[in-house]
């Protein structure tokens, strides 16, 4: 019998106020284990720049939302926090989001869901910052940023800021089902 033992973290309770402690965690682990690559959501560029600083010399991918997520023709990303996060090191993905795209413009105007929210929505059962994770991990190898044939790590969180952050096999999204979640580093209890 082989056997892995590992420590997970689990926060109280989702939100921001665990982004510190989450990506000192990270950085801890990035230390112990052999990951060069660091994907990690960020919405205005916020978690991004901490994310930037604390793992430069990664290959760190920052992935915002797409432009018109909120407002047309708008990005939430913020001028400065991208200059920054530039500065640092760190790529910038602004895209499609794997999991929703056109689908989401479908249940939001004939009421019916399809099969990437019916997937997003089961992967929310171990929380929205595990459905993140897994979601950049794929845009992030569909824009070639990453690898898909070694591990990287994932980082994302439950609205703002991080509070989930996983050990990942990527794979591109036409290959959806090659991605393995290998492990949980951190991550909310309550969520």
């Amino acid at each position: 019998m082989s056997v892995v033992e590992r420590k997970a973290v689990y926060f109280k309770e989702a939100g921001k106020q665990n982004t510190d402690a989450l990506l000192r965690l990270v950085k801890e682990y990035l230390e112990k284990a052999n990951i060069k690559d660091v994907v990690a959501a960020s919405t205005t560029g916020e978690t991004g720049i901490k994310a930037s600083r604390i793992f430069k010399g990664h290959n760190v991918i920052i992935v915002t939302h797409h432009f018109g997520f909120r407002e047309p023709e708008k990005t939430e990303l913020q001028e400065e926090h991208k200059r920054e996060i530039l500065a640092n090191g760190a790529k910038i993905f602004t895209g499609t989001h794997a999991l929703s795209s056109v689908e989401r413009a479908i249940r939001k105007d004939f009421g019916t869901i399809q099969s990437l929210e019916l997937i997003a929505n089961t992967l929310r059962l171990m929380g929205e910052g595990t459905k993140v994770c897994v979601e950049i991990t794929l845009m992030a190898a569909d824009a070639g940023l990453i690898p898909v044939n070694r591990d990287i790590i994932a980082i994302a969180g439950t609205d703002r800021g991080a509070d989930t952050a996983l050990r990942i096999k990527p794979a591109n999204a036409s290959r959806f089902f090659d991605l393995k979640i290998r492990e949980v580093i951190g991550k909310p209890y309550d969520f």
